[in-house]
């Protein structure tokens, strides 16, 4: 509220002196103030009425409040005028005071004390705004529970007379539990104020069983007037009403044997006063909830649906266990397909399908009830067994002159109820019994009466019946006929266009003519109809014996429908211009005739006879016309027969025939035949003794006044297969490069389709080696030959190669596939003349080489001889060495070799040098002497000296290849003179001249112990001209085997070999001087340049 506190005249008159102050008495009237403000502050402990507050609760009287000033007395008293329109006082002994509700608008209200001087007038604003609408506190009238369902019932009264108009009103209801006050459910409710007292009445389902805990129940208001301004709070919380149950000395659990819907979450209690030690529901524990005292519960979420004898809830305790059961099932679905519907109009049946199974049974069950609204009556539905699936039914009686039924049917089970509604016109849902007693009777061989009995009050409607009429190999026939309804339930009808002598099944239903639903048929009645005489002859035809002395005559028996009842026999007659000749009757089964008849023409009649009478006679001509040009003709069938087909003739008069036969049988060929109208050009023939792969043979005739005439001869297949043998083939002949084969045909039983050709395979292979795998892959090593002509029976393999195994396979084939095969190995002969010409080439060829060698060695011999065998001395001439008599003789005090001059080979030296090399005598030192030399100087005598001094002869010869440039050759010719004792030169002397020297080199130089730098100079005489030794001077032995001491192991001569002793194991090779001329010494023979050299 906004309140205006007005101050007295004193404090007006203080604030106009204030603005009258001046500056120059500022001292004195700030002391002034000082003291006002001190007497206003004394004068405010007493104060003035403040906080102004009005309220109402039935918009037609205010009730306001306000706080007394601090420090008023008791005894108080009050002055409050209000200004409405006029000003009026109250006086009030409180601080509040009930007033008439104000006008809309502003109002000011003074509330004065009275009898207190030291208080203060106080002023107001008061308008409809700053006032709130509290309702009083509402009442609960009653509280009361309804256990078996944990429900509770809540009465108050609205008090709506209080408040002068409409209004809506809010009710917040609360529920608490146990003893702790928890609040579980808070809800509101809405209701109108129509101004008078209503009692309003409001119920709530518990989670929980009532009888688990205290429940407490409380509730307040809030009126929604839309004309009110001011503001709108709560009432005060009504006061708690609670309910309990009281329990005995017994523990219980609960709820007991409650419904619960599957899915839903259910709260179990057990009322106890001892304690509980564990809880649960079939096989699972629950945990435990606590209530007040020993009480305990358990939740269970999501309940599953319960078995027929319900779900077991069972809590133990020290000493016992308690329990309860608890059944979870679903509430009574609509109930589906309701349908009503009569057998006779006496009795309406109501048919429906119950729909999911509320998996509720005992005293929980579904019941229905069936209600018909027009005549008011109803009818309960009793079951007499447990709920099932299916379909469920009510009988209700007809009420006279009433046709049009409204059935409601209601389903209720503890859970929940549904119902479904139909209209019906009784007279448009006849649905009638199956018809009985069926009965046939005769009216002439092709027409009966049939009789039947249908129960029911059918007077006033009409029936539509069909009769189904089967008889054997034929079509099922319907027909329907229309009857008037009868009330003695028995109906005629007449059955016409029958067939004779034909067994016949009946069975009848019927309907209304509205047509709701047939009835069910009824049993089946068989009936046989009487004979008629057979109304055609038999189908017959001729053959002519194999010898052509008899006519066999064939027929077939004539159809049950033709017959027209039993064949007793057949009589067969024959006449011609002159006469006629009649048979004995033939008897049936017997249908086949034989006459000795000539070649004239004749006619053959053939007549069925049965109980009644004769067929018309069949007739056919004896004679038959020859064809000259007639060809064998080839078909293949489709499906289950073989079309044929043929030009149209217009001189055939009567028919055509076509028969056939197997054409493996011999003759004569008959198996069956057709006759076809004289116009038709097509025909199928079939026949259910025709088999796949059999070849059968078939003949066209085409019928003329005089006789028959044989059009086309045709071989066919109803299906072609492949061959189920192989040709048995053989070889004719062999030779080296071909193999001639020959083969059977396939008998026509085994061949099953026509041959249309013969794949023939070759391989090269041998026998249980090799195998034809995979003959159709085309593989590359595989050959194929395709043979189309299938009159064709040999065959001639070229190109293949001699004394080779070759694998042989043929196959024939059809149309219907590929037969087996059959194989055989054949070796071709050996191709000799090839034999031949494999050994005469390389033969040839060998001796053209060996010649063409033969004359090129032969001009090139020089040239061979020099570069492979050049000539050498030998050393067996050798004259060197000559040793004395006394030294053969093995002289022991013999010490020095002495060497005798020998006549050498012939040697020649191409020097181009100029200078012609100084021989100087050679010191040969030998290594044994030299090493007793080192080791001890007593023995002088050991020293072995070598030397000799051959001639040097100087001649120059004209160099003919170098005449034209004037340049001259110097040849020196060495030979080998007597040997002397040169004094040794020094070692520096002998190392320059050999370094310096030309001409022939001995073999060994200087001493064997030649150091390194000796082997460096001997590189540095390769550089030189002359003739070189082959062999290296540290390979020479230092006694050679042919010395005449070397046999003697003690002799302490020592010999080595030389360039001309026998020693020598090596080739003189000369050097490699392209300008050298070719040595023109010696002969060279052929066994020379194999021969064995020592040392080799």
């Amino acid at each position: 509220m906004d309140f205006t506190l007005c101050l007295t005249q004193r404090s007006r008159m203080v604030d106009s002196k204030r603005m009258r102050m001046t500056s120059n008495f500022q001292w004195p009237l700030l002391t002034f103030i000082l003291l006002y403000l001190m007497s206003q502050v004394n004068s405010q402990k007493k104060g003035a009425p403040h906080d102004l507050k009005c309220i109402t609760n039935n918009l037609q009287v205010w009730d306001c409040s306000w706080k007394a000033p601090s420090g008023a007395g008791h005894g108080t008293f009050y002055e409050v005028c209000i200004e409405n329109g006029s000003y009026s006082c109250y006086p009030s002994e409180k601080t509040n005071i009930k007033i008439p509700a104000l006008s809309p608008g502003d109002h000011e209200v003074v509330i004065s004390p009275l009898r207190d001087f030291g208080s203060s007038i106080s002023k107001f604003i008061l308008s409809e705004k700053n006032v709130s609408l509290i309702p009083d506190t509402p009442e609960i009238l009653n509280l009361s529970a309804d256990f078996p369902t944990s429900t509770l019932h809540l009465k108050w009264s609205d008090r709506g007379s209080v408040l002068p108009r409409h209004s809506n009103v809010i009710w917040e209801i609360k529920i608490l539990r146990k003893k702790n006050m928890e609040i579980v459910k808070s809800v509101t409710h809405n209701t109108t104020l129509n101004g008078k007292d209503t009692v309003h009445h409001w119920s709530w389902t518990s989670d929980m069983p009532l009888e688990c805990a205290t429940h407490y129940v409380g509730i307040r208001c809030y009126v929604d007037d839309t004309h009110f301004s001011g503001h709108k709070e709560w009432s005060d919380w009504s006061q708690l009403k609670n309910i309990s149950w009281s329990p005995d000395s017994q523990t219980k659990v609960f709820p007991q044997d409650k419904v619960i819907l599957v899915g839903s979450d259910v709260i179990v209690c057990c009322v106890t006063r001892d304690n509980v030690s564990s809880a649960q529901i079939g096989l699972t524990k629950c945990p435990l909830i606590h209530l007040d005292g020993k009480n305990v519960a358990i939740k269970i979420h999501n309940i599953s649906v319960s078995a027929s004898s319900g779900t077991n809830v069972v809590f133990t305790t020290e000493d016992n266990i308690y329990g309860t059961v608890l059944f979870a099932g679903y509430p009574p679905d609509i109930p589906q397909k309701l349908n009503c519907e009569t057998y006779d109009l006496k009795e309406i049946v109501c048919s429906w399908n119950p729909g999911r199974p509320t998996a509720l049974v005992g005293p929980r069950v579904t019941s229905y009830t069936l209600f018909e609204s027009f005549s008011g009556k109803n009818v309960r539905f009793k079951r007499t067994e447990a709920s099932t699936n299916e379909s469920h039914q009510l009988f209700f009686q007809m009420l006279p002159n009433q046709e049009i039924y409204n059935f409601t049917l209601n389903a209720h089970n503890p859970l929940g109820q549904s119902e479904s509604m139909i209209l019906v016109n009784i007279t448009e849902k006849v649905y009638p019994h199956s018809p009985t007693s069926v009965k046939v009777k005769d009216v002439n061989s092709t027409a009966v009466t049939l009789s039947w009995r249908l129960p029911g009050n059918f007077a006033k409607i009409k029936f539509l019946c069909q009769i189904e009429i089967n008889k054997t190999n034929s079509i099922q026939e319907l027909r329907n006929v229309t009857i008037k309804g009868v009330e003695n339930s028995s109906y005629l009808v007449a059955v016409d266009k029958l067939n004779p002598y034909t067994i016949y099944t009946f069975r009848i239903r019927c309907s209304t003519e509205t047509f709701w639903k047939w009835s069910k048929w009824s049993n089946e009645k068989q009936y046989l109809t009487t004979e008629a005489i057979p109304s055609k002859g038999p189908d017959t035809w001729r053959e002519w014996s194999s010898d052509g002395k008899n006519l066999i005559i064939y027929w077939k028996p004539l159809p049950v429908n033709e017959a027209n009842g039993k064949i007793l026999s057949y009589n067969v007659s024959c006449s011609s211009d002159e006469e006629t000749q009649s048979l004995s009757e033939i008897p049936d089964p017997q249908h086949k005739a034989e006459l000795q008849l000539d070649k004239n023409d004749y006619i053959i009649s053939v007549v069925a006879k049965n109980s009644v009478g004769s067929s018309p006679p069949s007739k056919i001509a004896s004679m038959e016309i020859p064809n000259d040009d007639l060809k064998i003709e080839q078909a293949v069938g489709m499906g289950n027969g073989i079309p044929l087909t043929w030009n149209y003739d217009p001189n055939m008069t009567c028919d055509y025939v076509i028969k056939w036969c197997n054409s493996s049988r011999s003759e004569p060929c008959l198996m069956d035949w057709k006759k076809v109208p004289s116009n038709s050009t097509a025909t199928v023939i079939e026949s259910d003794q025709f088999r796949p792969g059999v070849r059968y043979h078939f003949f066209l005739y085409g019928c003329r006044n005089q006789g028959y005439q044989l059009l086309r001869s045709i071989i066919g297949y109803i299906e072609e297969l492949a061959p189920i043998v192989a040709p048995n083939f053989t070889v004719e002949d062999t030779s080296a490069d071909s193999i001639l084969v020959k083969w059977e045909d396939i008998p026509v039983e085994e061949l099953r389709g026509f041959l249309r050709g013969y794949l023939f395979y070759f391989e090269k292979g041998e026998r249980d080696t090799s195998k034809m795998r995979s003959l159709e892959s085309g593989r590359s090593d595989v050959k194929v030959k395709n043979i189309t002509d299938i009159s064709q029976k040999t065959l001639r393999i070229a190109d293949l190669q001699g004394k080779t195994s070759y694998h042989l396979v043929l196959r024939a084939y059809t149309d219907g596939g590929m037969g087996p095969e059959k194989s055989m190995f054949v070796v071709t002969k050996e191709n000799s003349v090839g034999l031949i010409i494999a050994i005469l080439i390389p033969v040839a060829v060998a001796i053209i080489v060996g010649v063409v060698t033969s004359i090129l060695c032969y001009r090139k011999r020089e040239w061979i001889k020099e570069t492979f065998y050049p000539d050498i001395p030998n050393p067996e001439n050798c004259k060197a060495l000559q040793f004395q008599k006394s030294v053969c003789q093995g002289n022991s005090t013999l010490k020095t070799l002495e060497m005798n001059p020998c006549t050498p080979n012939s040697v020649e030296v191409l020097e181009t040098r100029s200078i012609v090399p100084k021989i100087e005598d050679t010191e040969i030192i030998s290594p044994v002497a030299e090493h007793l030399e080192d080791s001890s100087d007593a023995e002088p005598e050991n020293h072995v000296v070598v030397s000799y001094c051959p001639p040097v002869i100087e001649e120059e010869i004209a160099n003919p290849g170098l005449d034209e440039g004037g340049g001259t050759s110097q040849v020196i010719y060495i030979d080998i003179q007597s040997m002397y004792q040169p004094q040794a030169k020094p070692e520096e002397e002998q190392e320059n001249d050999a370094v310096g020297g030309a001409g022939y080199k001995p073999q060994m130089h200087l001493p064997v112990t030649s150091t390194v730098e000796d082997l460096a100079a001997d590189d540095d005489l390769e550089k030189t001209a002359g003739y070189r030794p082959q062999a290296n001077v540290n390979t020479w032995n230092l006694v050679s085997p042919d010395s005449p001491r070397s046999t003697d192991s003690n002799s302490e001569i020592v010999s080595f070999g030389s360039p001309c002793s026998i020693n020598s194991r090596q080739f003189l090779i000369p050097p490699k001087d392209e300008d050298s001329p070719k040595s023109n010494g010696g002969g060279w023979s052929f066994t020379n340049f194999f021969q064995n050299k020592p040392n080799d």
